[in-house]
């Protein structure tokens, strides 16, 4: 089976580019004829189409990237299999979905999103991302690399660092996390308050918020730390291991990369019972799912030209959708004090986090259930051999 993965090539430090480039690399390693290419359109792009001619192509978005990754493939006779994450719901396209024979999803509650839209069940199968173990795995507190992060962090011996790492820390839940910290201050006083951001809009935007809600919350400004950057998957790495706890109660969660990545670390995960964290965290054994304390519906929502639609409008639900959730507070509370509290607890979920991480989810062996599924469900039945242009241009090694 030949095969193209497109997502952002040479690839870039954001979860949809690692997605793909973990599954090039694992088919590749794996043994499999891909090639990688960046989903725009550009004469690279028509040189893979008319010189490699793949018979599939994987493209790595959601449902608004199909003119790219699903109708443009269809033009040059090339099956397109989507791998797709979910942004709340599916406003367009279906027509053009349902006649798919494969759609790949990263988690089940991503598939339901897509099924409670329009799309049929039976096209739709799960596959979760993997993670790279030479880069994401636990390493001891006195790691120089590590207990520098800690040091110019300003993070004591003392204290427990919580962490939380998102575009913007407010999607994956960090106002939930203020307002339980605000609970526990009194009973654990000594901790620290990591939150790891991209320079963006939303970024920008919703920290007015952030530090409106610390003032109002009493919260010590002083103990929650604002850390700005694009960082390499390496440095990320290192940054997880610095933490004591990973929080990211999530408002919208389609998969939680950095969720796997943290257990990979074998650091105790404080997630929400609803989304892409069901299908990674084991409650009471990796981590912690607290309820969802209320939905955000939505009666109607604006679609754009960019969506697909041929001007701006307002679409009407017959049925209010669910856009985001908000985790339970006191639960978030609870939790975060129970492993602030007991270091044994947290290395003990430690432990069984990376292990869980492993076993379940290494980029490999994802690779590997990606590859069957499709020749099982396009009908391939090809032997399998890497190509010269494989093994030349894209041998194994680390993302950069």
């Amino acid at each position: 089976m030949k095969s193209v993965v497109f997502y952002a090539y040479p690839p870039e430090p954001d979860g949809q580019s690692l997605q793909g480039h973990s599954l090039m690399r694992g088919l590749a390693e794996n043994g499999e004829d891909v090639i990688p290419c960046d989903p725009e359109k550009n004469f690279q792009k028509q040189w893979v189409y008319e010189a490699y001619k793949p018979d599939v192509t994987i493209g790595i978005g959601f449902w608004g990237d199909t003119p790219r990754m699903i109708i443009e493939p269809l033009k040059y006779g090339i099956q397109p299999v989507p791998w797709f994450n979910a942004d709340g719901w599916v406003a367009n396209y279906h027509d053009i979905l349902n006649k798919l024979p494969l759609i790949v999803t990263t988690s089940n509650w991503v598939k339901s999103t897509y099924i409670r839209d329009g799309i049929k069940e039976d096209i739709i199968e799960v596959m979760p991302i993997g993670f790279d173990p030479k880069i994401f795995y636990p390493m001891p507190k006195n790691d120089p690399m590590v207990f520098k992060i800690r040091e110019m962090l300003g993070v004591k011996k003392d204290e427990k660092m919580l962490l939380t790492i998102g575009g913007d820390v407010t999607s994956k839940g960090a106002q939930e996390m203020f307002r339980a910290l605000a609970k526990i201050v009194e009973k654990f006083p000594n901790w620290k308050y990591v939150c790891k951001v991209w320079e963006s809009y939303s970024a920008r935007d919703h920290g007015k918020e952030e530090h409106k809600l610390i003032e109002e919350l009493g919260l010590d400004p002083k103990r929650i730390i604002f850390l700005k950057g694009k960082f390499s998957p390496e440095f990320m790495s290192y940054l997880l291991n610095a933490c004591d706890i990973y929080a990211a109660p999530s408002r919208l969660e389609g998969f939680g990369m950095i969720q796997l990545e943290a257990q990979a670390c074998g650091k105790p995960v404080i997630s929400i019972d609803v989304g892409g964290p069901k299908d990674t965290i084991v409650h009471g054994k990796t981590g912690y799912l607290v309820d969802v304390e209320h939905e955000v519906k939505l009666e109607r929502e604006w679609v754009n030209r960019h969506m697909g639609f041929k001007k701006k409008m307002l679409i009407e639900f017959p049925r209010p959708k669910t856009f985001a959730y908000r985790a339970n507070t006191d639960q978030l509370a609870d939790y975060t004090l129970k492993l602030f509290k007991d270091d044994k607890l947290r290395e003990t979920i430690g432990i069984a986090a990376a292990e869980h991480a492993f076993k379940n989810f290494h980029y490999k062996d994802i690779a590997k259930r990606m590859a069957e599924l499709i020749k099982r469900k396009l009908n391939i039945n090809q032997t399998v051999i890497s190509s010269v242009l494989t093994r030349q241009k894209y041998p194994s090694k680390k993302p950069s």
